[in-house]
């Protein structure tokens, strides 16, 4: 293997290190709200916080759910104050789900956390190793491009 190679090589086992610790940092951020939530109502929670308002269709479509199924999960956020329905200015026919304050408190709940956790990681580096990580990460998402929102329901993000 030539010295590129090599770099490369290595470049990638310290992201999956680092992908491996930034998953253990999301996975304990979310454990509070799955008591309150599952997990694919948490997603919705997550859409509609980044999203704003939108077709309820178009939920059911990102999370592969059938529209007569989703209507009802959709039934049980409500009664449980998480989401609400509204008609849409543009057409009466067609359904809105958007964030109640107690939906967009929990998604702001589980940000906070994962913001302080991944803070505490970064206290343990030196000034100069927080500025590597800063340019290592904003370099690396650049290149990763915009990940497709679907791609991120999957884990709740």
């Amino acid at each position: 293997m030539d010295a590129a190679a090599s770099a490369k090589t290595r470049a990638a086992d310290a992201t999956l290190d680092a992908s491996r610790a930034l998953l253990g940092v999301v996975a304990r951020s979310v454990v509070t709200a799955l008591e309150v939530v599952t997990l694919p109502q948490f997603r919705v929670l997550v859409v509609l916080s980044t999203a704003g308002p939108t077709r309820m269709g178009a939920i059911a479509e990102r999370m592969g759910a059938l529209p007569s199924t989703f209507s009802r999960f959709i039934d049980r956020m409500v009664a449980g104050g998480w989401v609400q329905r509204a008609s849409s200015p543009g057409s009466r026919r067609e359904v809105l789900l958007e964030l109640t304050p107690s939906g967009r408190r929990l998604v702001d709940e589980v940000t906070e956390r994962r913001r302080e956790k991944i803070s505490e990681i970064l206290a343990a580096l030196t000034a100069q190793q927080q500025a590597a990580v800063e340019h290592a990460f904003r370099a690396f998402a650049d290149a990763a491009g915009e990940t497709p929102p679907a791609d991120l329901l999957t884990l709740g993000l």
